[in-house]
């Protein structure tokens, strides 16, 4: 673990210490060095529980898939963010890449914590960072009120959680995760024990989000600059789904009926957020209730605590974190040309940019779920284990995926095809900067066919 942060951590501070020349090639190079070695975790055996255990940190089955994904993300963010914060004052960059590092510092932390309070810190920390860099960086007035939204609603959520994890360790004796799935479970008698359920949940369900607590989301995905959008749809989301398989261990023979209120919550949302996706004008909101809909398969994938529900929610995670990425770096480069992220104004795209339209065309088919893509092997586990569990979802997931396969196309349709508006003929070409970014982005989603192994978790 330790051969990845400390790398990471001294990352932080040559982002002080280089000449702003070359302030951007050398973070860029630096990151993509630490993100290939991350890339030796997915070597590990995956059968034998945990691995490069070290004091405080290690890595199993589900954590390093999301670990490594977090490495990789790094240097896809500076890539993005270059031709929008390069003008800006000296400490302003220096200040930015800063947060970009020190995001990936805390969720490397989180994710690789062998103790549960360890892992709340990292999780609360990463709220830190991230609100900076949507209020400070963000692209309009609301950034303010997306900014308080984002707070509070992670914050509201959060605060159960640490007192139910005090209980826990009253009760235990034990936060750490190698022993706590050993323990006799906590048995759900009075009210009480319900609300302390509820409180091991809650904050992994906003964070999420689940439907009904997501309207800090959309907000937050709108006003932040790329990099924010880009760590809190591939990265952030997922802290929620890892914390709520973590602390399902725990809580496993406890919650079958308790679970019920969220699973139909989850299923509801994925066919509401689809349906608002539908008549969406703005194209990053559009992507963001979509992101929406995808976590809340995950979340009834995880609720009926089965291997295949986990291997599915994890297999979807990974998948929906490169291409939801994919979309927001799309997003941003139609926005860097023609300032609107409305769908009406910026048509016809494939005209100009017909090399962008390839890429529009492989993200919009990962969103809908494309076989052989990961992203199908995902929906259809999970689907199928909500089958199983009851006959009755396959009403929800299969009008679900029909809607997703509706939005993404509407989304591919109006953006690359139609007539071209006058006043857009004249914009800049793409760069190959661009398509390094996007090729960084769905290549990893197209070799995964090959080896699908690396991200079934617990299963594999």
């Amino acid at each position: 673990m330790l051969k990845v942060l400390i790398p990471t951590i001294a990352l932080a501070l040559t982002g002080w210490t280089v000449p702003i020349k070359q302030l951007w090639p050398t973070t860029l190079a630096y990151s993509s060095i630490i993100a290939l070695i991350s890339l030796n975790w997915l070597i590990s055996p995956m059968e034998t529980g945990w691995s490069f255990l070290g004091l405080h940190m290690a890595t199993d089955s589900l954590s390093t898939p999301l670990l490594v994904l977090t490495c990789w993300l790094l240097p896809l963010m500076i890539l993005a963010s270059q031709n929008h914060i390069s003008p800006e004052p000296e400490n302003r960059q220096r200040m930015y890449i800063t947060l970009l590092i020190s995001l990936q510092i805390f969720l490397i932390m989180a994710f690789g914590a062998t103790e549960v309070i360890m892992f709340y810190v990292m999780f609360e920390a990463t709220l830190i960072p991230t609100l900076i860099i949507i209020t400070r960086w963000g692209n309009q007035l609301e950034r303010l009120n997306a900014g308080t939204y984002f707070l509070f609603y992670t914050l509201a959520g959060s605060l159960p959680l640490l007192v139910a994890l005090l209980l826990l360790q009253s009760n235990t004796g034990t936060l750490s995760l190698l022993t706590l799935q050993f323990n006799p479970a906590m048995p759900l008698i009075t009210y009480a024990d319900k609300l302390w359920w509820a409180g091991c949940l809650i904050a992994f369900l906003v964070k999420m989000p689940l439907y009904g607590a997501h309207l800090w989301l959309p907000k937050a995905h709108v006003e932040a600059p790329i990099a924010g959008s880009m760590v809190l749809a591939a990265v952030l989301l997922k802290l929620g789904g890892y914390g709520m398989m973590r602390m399902m261990i725990m809580l496993e023979p406890l919650t079958k009926e308790l679970s019920y209120p969220f699973i139909i919550f989850a299923l509801w949302g994925i066919i509401m957020t689809g349906s608002i996706c539908l008549r969406q004008t703005d194209l990053k909101r559009l992507i963001a209730y979509s992101s929406v809909s995808h976590m809340g398969l995950v979340a009834a994938g995880i609720l009926i605590q089965t291997p295949w529900g986990f291997s599915g929610a994890l297999i979807l995670m990974i998948a929906h974190g490169l291409t939801s990425s994919a979309l927001f770096c799309l997003a941003n480069t139609n926005y860097e040309r023609t300032h609107s992220r409305t769908l009406l104004l910026a048509r016809g795209l494939q005209m100009i940019l017909p090399l962008m339209a390839a890429w529009w065309f492989i993200a919009s088919l990962a969103n809908l779920a494309l076989p052989p893509l990961p992203n199908l092997m995902g929906e259809l586990v999970i689907i199928v284990s909500l089958f199983n569990w009851s006959w009755w979802t396959i009403a929800l997931t299969g009008a679900g995926t029909l809607i997703t396969a509706a939005y993404s196309l509407y989304v591919f349709l109006t953006t690359q095809r139609g007539p071209l508006p006058q006043p857009i003929i004249a914009i800049a070409p793409s760069h190959s900067r661009e398509h390094l970014l996007m090729a960084l982005h769905l290549l990893p989603l197209l070799l995964l066919i090959f080896k699908p192994e690396l991200i079934l978790g617990w299963t594999a």
